[in-house]
């Protein structure tokens, strides 16, 4: 519990008064611009902020696990030692037990042994080991293991001293150790900035299994909303907190703002109402007293505070030049570390006006791509073109290397572009809400997020027509990184962005990306069409490699379960290409029984025709006949599943829309409001039915799409069947 909290950085304030209550079990995401205090916050709860007056108070025992942003890990410890050894107490009983035999070994080694000291030291070791069995029990090496490989790590580098991991896998190698630990309190900033969309969703499963209580700060708006039902927001009147997740924080705080320019409206119209009265009848002596009355009631009227507004960064792209119709072309690229083959001969096309979001897991290659296309780095053969009057504009993911800490903000952006005038730059910075003293700042003194803004200023003052962006939302607060995708939006040239933000390919890509397996698999459609379409193919791909189901096949995610058997890509086209040839073979069929069918047709009816055919003909009748068969049973086995797949759909729709009705009936009762309750749950319960409604309507579109795809196949080798 944190009581009167304040702190203040010289003449600026950071909390005054800050009061804040974390129950057991509580789910909270912390929000607010970057500059509002949320590190410093969970770095104060976390003990490694010391702060000017105030309390906190916690429970005895309570274990607090933090995961910094900004982190430095000392080497020596292989990997899984360094997750098995972040658990309190372990190490400790470990030495006290190498202490205890050791000591038992001097015993025992005397001409005349002490059997009651023999017998003390055989009774703690006994307890040691009971100890340590505890521990073994709750925090196991299977679990670890289990941990690391969720979120990317391979068996092999389990052995791999911490210090030799990159800056990411080491945010990685902590993040492991706190989940493993499993402490009362976990304190998460920006978690999944280092982690790619499958570990991400791995991440996202155990913390939804986590019993115990967090903070969570994250610009991903969708992970957020999955994770939390508390919202503490610090805004500029203070810390506030709100129930349920960041959805229902941004209604119920437009629903206060209305209340309260309501309430203001309503005062200022008393207000005129009493000094109208006042004005006509101040000298009218019958009317002194009630004169008076109203001047007191003006005198005791306290305005209505309203919440003031923080700045959001705002800004649009201008107009691009149009480019030829392929803007970038790759072809046969090959890109190795060492060993490590990147890419060994990929081919691939842009086309103007794409958005194209890149996903895989990390070390597919994704940046390594952006930085070969943003020329900032050399393939090792192939060629990579950029078409006419196309202007690469590229931000990188660790734009803080980019970025000279020497210059002031306001320079760093004139000389992206020479060209721009002070009035231009000014007005860029602005929008990146860098205005007055704070344009003329160093770069060096700098959070991570204003450092983002000035890469992100620097590129709007020369934006070219073809935009390269790895990780953009990374160090944006999360209003910041709506605003970016709300701006990239309306920009009407190429774009490439390479993301785990999920919200952000949602809203932007049209055609996904997915480096996997030294290649790069394209398709055209967005993140969520992807992801079913994924799920269609590998279930396929179960099928083909001789599963009796596709049980084993994760539906949620759309990829194969641990245990299963998972056919490579080469084993996918092989599939593709076997079903292909099947359909070839049938067509043939078809336009040969036509064919039959139309020498039949003119060779005459009756026992002449049978004779002029003969046993010849009898044979290819009952292969027709067969091959009609075949269709039907085809018709019954293909088409059957889907209509049905259809129909249940449609009735969940139906009900569901049902069900939304009359929840939105409720909701456009004001006498709901009064009651918070049943007002909040009523909230949640329209959120989450439209949300699934829309998720069913999405899967109803594309099975709809198979039916009708399978029907109009079947109807035509019919129709050749019988012409």
């Amino acid at each position: 519990m944190i009581e009167d909290l304040a702190l203040s950085f010289g003449d600026r304030v950071i909390f005054e008064e800050l009061g804040l209550r974390v129950s057991e079990g509580d789910r909270i995401g912390l929000i607010g611009p970057n500059g509002s205090g949320k590190t410093t916050l969970l770095r104060v709860i976390a003990g490694e902020q010391e702060f000017d007056s105030g309390t906190i108070k916690r429970a005895r025992g309570t274990r607090i696990g933090y995961l910094p942003q900004d982190i430095a890990v000392a080497g020596g410890k292989p990997l899984l030692e360094f997750v098995l050894s972040s658990v309190p107490g372990r190490s400790d009983l470990d030495d006290q037990l190498a202490e205890c035999e050791a000591e038992l070994e001097r015993a025992s080694n005397v001409d005349a042994p002490d059997q009651d000291v023999l017998m003390a030291l055989a009774e703690r070791i006994a307890d040691i080991h009971e100890r340590i069995d505890h521990f073994e029990q709750f925090f196991s090496e299977h679990e670890a293991v289990r941990i690391l490989a969720g979120l990317g790590f391979e068996t092999a580098d389990h052995q791999r001293d911490v210090a030799e991991l990159s800056g990411g896998w080491q945010m990685r190698a902590i993040l492991a150790g706190l989940l493993f630990q499993q402490p009362d309190l976990l304190l998460l900033d920006e978690p999944t900035n280092h982690l790619d969309l499958p570990s991400v969703a791995w991440f996202g499963d155990f913390l939804r299994r986590y019993k115990r209580s967090f903070f969570l700060i994250s610009h991903d708006r969708e992970f957020l909303n999955e994770q939390i039902a508390r919202v503490v927001s610090l805004e500029l009147e203070g810390v506030r907190s709100y129930a349920g997740n960041f959805d229902n924080y941004v209604e119920q705080r437009a629903e206060e703002e209305q209340i309260l320019d309501n309430q203001a409206k309503n005062l200022e119209r008393k207000r005129e109402h009493l000094q109208r009265f006042v004005d006509r009848f101040r000298y009218k002596a019958s009317k002194a007293t009630s004169v008076q009355s109203r001047v007191k009631q003006l005198e005791k009227m306290q305005d209505v505070e309203l919440y003031q507004k923080r700045r959001v960064m705002r800004f649009s792209f201008p107009p691009t030049e149009r480019t030829v119709g392929e803007v970038v072309r790759i072809d046969h690229l090959r890109k190795a570390y060492g060993d490590n083959v990147v890419f060994s001969d990929l081919s691939l096309s842009v086309r103007r006006g794409e958005k194209i979001g890149i996903i895989g897991v990390n070390g597919a290659g994704k940046t390594t791509l952006l930085k070969m296309i943003a020329a900032e780095l050399a393939p090792d053969a192939g060629t990579i073109n950029i078409g006419t009057n196309a202007k690469v504009g590229y931000y990188a993911q660790h734009h803080a290397d980019t970025l000279d800490a020497r210059s002031t903000v306001y320079d760093e952006v004139s000389h992206a572009n020479p060209d721009a005038t002070p009035g231009r730059v000014r007005s860029i910075l602005g929008a990146f809400l860098f205005s007055g003293d704070d344009v003329d700042k160093p770069v060096r003194v700098l959070s991570g997020g204003e450092r983002a803004r000035v890469a992100l200023a620097r590129l709007m003052v020369n934006p070219g027509n073809l935009l390269l962006m790895d990780e953009p939302t990374n160090h944006l607060d999360l209003q910041s990184s709506e605003s970016l995708a709300q701006s990239l939006n309306t920009f009407d040239g190429t774009l490439v962005f390479v993301s785990h933000n999920r919200s952000l390919i949602r809203s932007l890509a049209s055609t996904i990306w997915n480096a996997e397996d030294g290649d790069v698999e394209e398709y055209t459609g967005t993140l969520d069409e992807y992801m079913h379409s994924s799920r269609l193919r590998r279930e396929a791909m179960a099928r083909s490699a001789g599963l009796a189901d596709a049980t084993d096949a994760d539906p949620a995610a759309g990829r194969i379960m641990p245990g299963s058997a998972a056919p490579s890509r080469a084993a996918a086209r092989r599939a593709g290409a076997t079903k292909d040839r099947s359909g070839d073979d049938v067509g043939a069929t078809a336009l040969s029984g036509a064919a039959e069918s139309e020498a039949e047709k003119h060779g005459g009816n009756g026992a002449d025709s049978d004779r002029g055919r003969g046993k010849g003909s009898r044979e290819e009748e009952r292969a027709r006949k067969r091959r009609e068969a075949e269709l039907r049973n085809k018709r019954y086995k293909v088409l059957g599943p889907l209509r049905k797949r259809v129909t249940e759909l449609e009735e969940r729709i139906t009900a569901l829309e049902t069900e939304q009705a009359g929840r939105s009936q409720e909701l456009s009762d004001p006498a709901v409001y009064a009651d918070e309750q049943r007002r909040d749950r009523l909230l949640s319960e329209f959120q989450r039915g439209q949300s699934k409604l829309d998720e069913l309507t999405g899967r109803w579109e594309v099975v709809q799409e198979e039916l009708d795809r399978a029907e109009a196949e079947i109807a035509a080798k019919e129709a050749d069947l019988h012409n």
